[in-house]
């Protein structure tokens, strides 16, 4: 069964019409909506707690690595998943293959050990 440009026309129409929905949406409220900036209205509004000095302070970098690292991590145990499901039709080149990711998983940890992205002191 070969497929040709007609059968992806639907697609076509679906996309311009998402596309075309969210550019009028963001041009009607940019519009239409209210545009008067007052001094109250550019304050900074803290859930109603007076604002105490400056709100950029900076953060250390080793949270964000973490944070980062833990994304990492996790999306990578995710992939886990399909294998645990399936985990009794596998085979040995299958088992191989999981063996061969968990190592790959492990020497990534191990590096990230090794540099200390994980200390919290210095």
């Amino acid at each position: 069964m070969q497929s040709s440009t007609q059968d992806y026309f639907p697609i076509v129409i679906t996309f311009l019409v998402a596309l075309g929905f969210v550019v009028t949406t963001i041009a009607a409220t940019h519009w239409l909506g209210p545009n008067r900036k007052t001094k109250k209205k550019l304050e900074t509004f803290e859930c109603g707690i007076e604002v105490q000095g400056n709100a950029r302070i900076p953060f250390s970098v080793k949270y964000f690595l973490v944070a980062i690292l833990f994304v990492l991590f996790d999306v990578e145990v995710i992939f886990m998943y399909p294998w645990a499901v399936n985990f009794k039709e596998a085979n040995l080149v299958y088992f191989i293959e999981m063996l061969t990711f968990v190592a790959c998983l492990l020497i990534g940890f191990y590096y990230v050990i090794r540099k200390g992205a994980l200390k919290w002191e210095d």
